[in-house]
């Protein structure tokens, strides 16, 4: 009976580790996209954080308004077309928005 509590307990402490890898992951892949232009192949060779989860944090971040999408180009790493990643909102595209009223 005590190992299945300590099961238990190693396990929360997994997860919350789990969590703190995906929040400083995430983080790499927003400062990284801030200096560079880069497709999520390029940024995974230059960080080490793997493509699926770079696919996944892309997404989050998008829905954060925090990522776009600059162009979609060859890849200068894999030589297939895919979209040019940035979190510069120096970058980000204009709004034209507001002229229109």
């Amino acid at each position: 009976m005590e190992a299945t509590n300590n099961h238990n307990f190693d396990f929360k402490i997994l997860e919350q580790g789990k969590f703190k890898q995906f929040q400083n992951q995430k983080k790499t892949i927003f400062e990284y996209l801030k200096q560079n232009t880069a497709t999520a192949s390029m940024v995974s060779e230059a960080t080490g954080v793997p493509q699926k989860s770079i696919c996944r944090y892309k997404r989050d971040l998008e829905k954060q308004g925090l990522l776009y999408e600059v162009e979609k180009k060859l890849c200068s790493l894999t030589g297939f077309r895919a979209w040019y990643l940035t979190t510069n909102t120096e970058l980000f595209p204009k709004s034209n928005q507001l002229k229109m009223f």
